[in-house]
């Protein structure tokens, strides 16, 4: 069974660091674009942004300067580097990446469940 895993969220201070990493596992013949989207309270999920195969990267306009996406293809991994986080920061943060399963059989979107980052003094 494929699945995205996220990890590194919890509870920073303002001006604080995290970094979340998202691993993609099971049967997997390939990745397309990875990337991470959030969810505050209340709030519509919007994206973060995203990272190609060929590591390409587009950014919400709104996420640019703070927050930094990588990927580590050997390992399936991408990664969300946020530096001076602030309180409206807080969210839900979700991996998305677009997988294939098996030769030919086309990438399909899949999500993470998703791991909760919160900025508090």
């Amino acid at each position: 069974q494929v699945q995205l895993v996220e990890s590194g969220g919890g509870l920073v201070q303002p001006g604080g660091s995290l970094r979340l990493s998202c691993a993609a596992s099971g049967s997997i013949f390939s990745i397309g674009a990875m990337g991470w989207y959030r969810q505050a309270p209340g709030k519509q999920r919007e994206l973060v942004g995203f990272i190609t195969s060929n590591g390409g990267i587009t950014y919400a306009d709104s996420m640019k300067g703070r927050f930094t996406i990588s990927r580590d293809n050997a390992k399936n991994t991408v990664y969300l580097q946020m530096n001076s986080l602030k309180p409206e920061d807080t969210a839900v943060y979700y991996c998305n990446a677009d997988l294939e399963v098996a030769l030919g059989q086309g990438r399909y979107n899949y999500w993470g469940q998703g791991t909760q980052v919160t900025v508090s003094s």
